[in-house]
């Protein structure tokens, strides 16, 4: 089965499972808002079907929202 991130810890979620907070946006302004509503530091991530996406520079910190 091919799902993105978000939506496992949505199926995780719906059984129980305790998942970090987290948002998926479309575009950078709605990046920025999520990061603003997290504030400090926050996780970008590319929702993409491969692997290696940390690696291929997918995962992104970004230290304030400015930088989501």
């Amino acid at each position: 089965m091919n799902v993105h991130e978000y939506q496992a810890k949505e199926i995780f979620r719906s059984f129980g499972i305790p998942i970090p907070p987290g948002e998926v946006a479309e575009d950078a302004a709605q990046a920025e808002a999520i990061a603003r509503k997290f504030g400090g530091e926050v996780v970008v991530k590319a929702q993409v079907h491969s692997g290696g996406r940390g690696k291929a520079g997918g995962v992104k910190l970004a230290n304030d929202a400015a930088e989501a």
